[in-house]
């Protein structure tokens, strides 16, 4: 079964949106946990809009799920993934202004510098996933710099779901197995919702992880964070 993350940014731009600690950043990533969810995901940015690298470290010593940081490589993440140690960091080519992550590595352009983070990352004892779009080369370029996962962008997919969704996978489930071969790990993630999300996690062969953010909170205003998670759940359940 594909293991769901949920991304807690969201719970922090809310927080931040008034100061204090309404809603819980913390209590947020338990109860995300309680109700189900297989792991934690954050992603800090340099202004700290939403998630705040002290919200990373406190997170830390509580998450008992598996725990991925996503972000930039520059030297204060580096230093983020050597104090904190999660079990997953997933590197993403964002800007600093970036408002969310829209596109994925030229792991061949930027091969010698994924190469010696990638390196540096799993010498902490961190596994590393590579944010790519889904295309083959991509992926090659990913398994020769020594990533031990890819993460396919699928934002392309969820936007060609309600149109064509037969041809919007077909991408994605040539990457997978490619991956596949290769020896890499399979993750996604970006607008991956309640209706687009089965038909993914079914058509992907082995498909490690979703990370999930905007979406599932989005859903749970509506229909209560507990609910909601269940309901991903269940559209992972390849069985039903």
């Amino acid at each position: 079964m594909t293991r769901l993350s949920v991304n807690i940014n969201k719970i922090a731009t809310l927080r931040n949106a008034r100061g204090g600690n309404n809603p819980d950043v913390i209590k947020t990533a338990l109860d995300c946990e309680r109700f189900g969810a297989q792991g934690i995901t954050v992603h800090p940015r340099p202004d700290e809009r939403h998630i705040r690298y002290d919200d990373v470290v406190k997170l830390k010593q509580v998450v008992t799920t598996e725990f991925n940081i996503e972000g930039y490589p520059d030297e204060r993440y580096m230093k983020l993934i050597e104090q904190v140690k999660p079990a997953q960091a997933t590197l993403v080519p964002d800007p600093p202004d970036a408002i969310t992550s829209n596109a994925g590595w030229d792991t061949l352009q930027f091969a010698s510098q994924l190469s010696d983070v990638v390196k540096a990352i799993q010498r902490q004892g961190v596994r590393v996933s590579i944010f790519v779009d889904p295309q083959p080369r991509m992926v090659e370029g990913a398994a020769k710099v020594g990533a031990d996962r890819i993460e396919l962008y699928t934002e392309p997919y969820a936007r060609e779901f309600s149109v064509r969704k037969e041809i919007a996978i077909k991408p994605y489930i040539e990457s997978a197995k490619i991956a596949m071969q290769l020896g890499l790990g399979v993750n996604a993630g970006h607008d991956l919702d309640l209706h687009n999300l089965k038909f993914l996690a079914r058509n992907l062969p082995k498909l490690d992880e979703v990370s999930i953010g905007h979406a599932l909170i989005c859903d749970a205003l509506y229909l209560g964070l507990e609910n909601t998670i269940q309901l991903y759940l269940r559209q992972l359940t390849l069985d039903q």
